[in-house]
């Protein structure tokens, strides 16, 4: 099972190069086949760790499996795309900083409904009710575990304006 047409991910393959930038862009992950989000523990040659944010449960993901980390993952709007950041900051804001008020459960057009308010141009051609449960989902998971939208967010700039110096 795949990801969905709106999520616009940097179309790279998961190897050990691919593995360590996704450490410095952000540690927060999701793997396709498996439910809910996971933190990246350590990197190796053939697999990673990760940790369930669920469960705390420590789990190697190997190189065939697909990973995607939440700061590569973007929704497409009429213009073009928002960072999945954005729309967490939005709904975060929305929320008073608490969980979502509408379950991953709730019909198609309630979802939609949500998503209009957080994101009133989302595409409605390329945004389907599957991809708002999954939002919705990280994003309840992400409050649970209090991480930080922001704090990710400056991490994963610094640690990429520190590789961009090393380099030159």
């Amino acid at each position: 099972m795949g990801e969905s047409a709106y999520f616009c991910t940097l179309k790279k393959q998961f190897n050990h190069k691919i593995a360590n930038y996704t450490v410095m862009l952000s540690k927060i992950l999701s793997v396709t086949g498996r439910p809910g989000l996971y933190k990246l523990i350590s990197t190796g040659k053939n697999l990673n760790i990760v940790e369930s944010l669920g469960d705390g449960k420590r789990l190697p993901v190997y190189l065939h499996e697909k990973v995607v980390a939440l700061s590569d993952v973007s929704i497409y709007t009429s213009d073009g795309d928002t960072p999945l950041r954005e729309v967490m900051r939005q709904m975060k804001e929305k929320e008073k900083g608490g969980k979502a008020s509408i379950g991953s459960k709730a019909s198609g057009s309630e979802l939609f409904a949500y998503l209009k308010e957080v994101l009133p141009d989302y595409s409605r051609e390329s945004v389907y009710a599957s991809d708002v449960k999954k939002i919705i989902s990280w994003y309840n998971i992400l409050i649970e575990n209090g991480i930080d939208l922001e704090k990710v967010e400056s991490t994963a700039s610094d640690e990429t304006d520190r590789t961009t110096t090393d380099e030159a």
